[in-house]
């Protein structure tokens, strides 16, 4: 699954660099064409002519190069790229990427790339793990990167822990899992609803909820990631997907989600409702701002039409629909009233009263129900790996 894969490989300062030569040859084997950036602290630990020599390329080590004269651009090789992998990712490194801290070619390359990045920490124990240097993975993981984690064993301090860079052989084989399991929606076409809907009171004034989009924005990825040609259809919200395979729809109202999903349902084979929709909208919206008279304000509301209801009468045997129950009470028995009467293939609960879940966090914690009376449990995490189980979850019923 390496063969003809686009390969940049960025190496920081950490006694671990001496692996990369190794890492290289593994990937070059395996098929995959390589290209080598290094910081200059990483040059203290491996030559660039070594790495350069065994990639079959040079190494890129600054945004000018001195000898050519040329410029090299970190947006190019973010572009490049099938993957990157920042291996190893010394505490240094790992706090820049976290934090956006821009002051080389590496991380202003990582800040480009479009592509899936790995990263491989580096380092003695106590360093790994400090509470900063954990809360930067963390960071790393949420913003939805993928660690190739430290392993436990002999390190250069003489000390025995967890902080040893993976080994080359370990690190292929996640790559190549990656790739293997990133065909596994390859020519799916998969609609997601995301955000909130906001329902027009005056020119100024509407109503709505706090859904940041986090969770569609997380499945989306992980479906891109996975194969999938994305419809992407989002209420007012920041988190946006990018990329080739995106087609991105913006709405505001619950209407207009319900015009876009109904124009692109039919040719979807998967169709995932996180959208939080407004169940209302006020019945005579005005286009002036309405003006205080001193005087209370009733205002008359009418139900919207639900998107996913309507949905699932028109779903058809090939189809694959998921929805969301955000609940207070009686969770599990409204989240599986909702399964039937939507017609869901599963649907995932989360419920306001778990600390860390629901609107404007992170984090979120799940319990996803299928069509079979099995439901699957599982614990706080970020909206990043939650739409990882949510995915697999969905790949895992299609291939049953």
């Amino acid at each position: 699954m390496l063969s003809g894969k686009k390969i940049l490989l960025a190496v920081s300062g950490s006694i671990a660099a001496y692996k990369s030569a190794f890492f290289i040859r593994l990937l070059i084997k395996s098929g995959a064409e390589v290209r080598v950036i290094m910081t200059e602290s990483a040059t203290d630990f491996i030559t660039p002519l070594t790495l350069s020599t065994l990639s079959k390329h040079k190494v890129y080590r600054a945004f000018f190069d001195q000898k050519s004269g040329e410029w090299d651009s970190h947006v190019e090789l973010g572009l490049w790229a099938d993957a990157m992998i920042v291996a190893p990712a010394s505490a240094n490194t790992l706090a820049k990427m976290a934090n956006g801290n821009c002051d080389n070619l590496l991380i202003a390359t990582y800040l480009s790339a479009r592509c899936p990045v790995f990263f491989a920490p580096a380092m003695d124990l106590d360093m790994h793990l400090h509470p900063s240097t954990q809360e930067n993975i963390h960071k790393l993981i949420s913003y939805g990167n993928h660690q190739m984690a430290a392993e436990d064993g002999e390190l250069a301090s003489g000390l025995s822990g967890v902080g040893r860079m993976a080994e080359p052989e370990h690190m292929v084989a996640q790559l190549r899992d990656f790739f293997t399991k990133g065909q596994m929606l390859s020519g799916k076409k998969v609609l997601i609803t995301s955000g909130p809907t906001f329902e027009k009171i005056d020119a100024v004034r509407f109503i709505g909820n706090n859904s940041s989009g986090k969770m569609g924005f997380e499945l989306a990825r992980q479906c891109l990631n996975k194969g999938a040609e994305v419809t992407f259809i989002s209420g007012p919200t920041k988190h946006l997907p990018s990329g080739q395979k995106i087609n991105l729809i913006r709405v505001t109202s619950a209407q207009e989600m319900y015009e876009a999903t109904d124009h692109y349902f039919e040719e979807s084979d998967i169709a995932i409702f996180s959208a939080a929709v407004s169940d209302y909208r006020p019945s005579a919206p005005v286009d002036h701002k309405i003006k205080k008279t001193g005087k209370s304000m009733n205002i008359d509301l009418v139900e919207n039409r639900d998107i996913a209801f309507e949905m699932g009468k028109r779903k058809t045997s090939g189809q694959f629909t998921v929805g969301f129950a955000l609940e207070t009470n009686d969770e599990a028995e409204n989240a599986q009233r909702k399964l039937e009467k939507k017609n869901f293939d599963l649907i995932v609960l989360n419920s306001l009263n778990d600390e860390g879940a629901g609107f404007s966090h992170q984090t979120n914690k799940v319990t996803i129900y299928a069509r079979d009376n099995k439901s699957k449990a599982f614990e706080l995490k970020s909206k990043n790996e939650v739409a990882s189980d949510i995915v697999n979850e969905i790949i895992e019923k299609l291939h049953a």
